[in-house]
């Protein structure tokens, strides 16, 4: 409950930081527009975004006939943990990482790469696919969604709000209050989304752990994969950063402010935990 309830101070605060932004440019007319932006953002992420982020990755579903493991171990968990069997994609990439997307269970869908099927064993699988449909099964998918394309468009409108200033009513605040809102609320968003995605992460570990009954599998899986997946570019992730939050890994190349601003908690921390279920 303690989680939820961060995370909706969380939600809230990255959309009023997004009405914030909105009026630094143009003013009590611009935070309005804003924030009706942001309101029809979330409205289309609801609706559509698992089938832009399938397509943005060139998933192809499959069943039991193409990929009977990997389907038959999402069927399983999916019955023990009371869920709607969701669609099962598999990414043709080398890079081992999984996501769930959707907005409810009723329209979740489970993907995997090419490169995690190869890499894990059957154990070590249904400890990862475990944890994608405890993001299912509590939600998380919407929120992660929300908060990546809200935070992507304060980036965007602030961004705008450089280069070619406001054009509002005289209530905007003064230049200098101006500038250093429009410089440091995509910095707040990114922590904000981080925040958001750092919470659930964790709990989708300890709740994939419960799923399986087997949390030194996740652990054992999260070592491998994360031994091998920075090392692997994924293009689509490169492309679009800002679902890199859904992955099971962090799934970006490279350190600096892409590691410092990580919507994943270290692999360390998270297998420590999982260890600590076990015992």
């Amino acid at each position: 409950m303690f989680n939820w309830l961060k995370t909706a101070i969380l939600m809230a605060g990255i959309l009023a930081l997004f009405g914030a932004v909105g009026g630094a440019i143009g003013g009590s007319q611009g935070m309005i527009t804003a924030l009706v932006i942001g309101a029809g953002m979330n409205l289309f992420a609801y609706w559509f975004s698992d089938k832009l982020v399938l397509r943005m990755y060139s998933a192809q579903e499959v069943d039991e006939t193409s990929a009977p493991q990997l389907y038959g171990i999402v069927k399983e968990l999916a019955a023990r943990g009371g869920i709607p069997m969701p669609r099962v994609y598999v990414i043709d990439q080398p890079q081992p990482n999984a996501f769930a997307t959707g907005r409810n269970p009723q329209h979740a869908a489970v993907a995997a790469t090419t490169g995690i099927l190869r890499m894990l064993t059957p154990r070590e699988l249904r400890g990862v696919i475990a944890h994608e449909l405890s993001h299912v099964r509590h939600r998380d998918i919407l929120i992660s969604t929300i908060s990546a394309t809200i935070a992507a468009a304060i980036s965007n409108l602030a961004q705008f709000g450089m280069f070619f200033g406001g054009r509002g009513d005289n209530d905007r605040p003064n230049p200098v209050v101006q500038m250093v809102l429009i410089i440091l609320a995509p910095i707040a968003a990114m922590l904000i989304q981080f925040a958001i995605s750092r919470a659930r992460e964790f709990e989708a570990d300890r709740g994939g752990a419960e799923l399986s009954g087997d949390p030194n599998a996740l652990a054992d899986a999260l070592i491998k994969i994360e031994s091998q997946a920075s090392g692997i570019p994924l293009p689509a992730a490169e492309q679009h950063p800002s679902t890199a939050q859904m992955m099971i890994v962090n799934p970006l190349a490279g350190g600096g402010l892409r590691t410092l601003f990580s919507t994943h908690p270290s692999t360390e921390e998270r297998v420590a935990r999982l260890r600590a279920m076990a015992v």
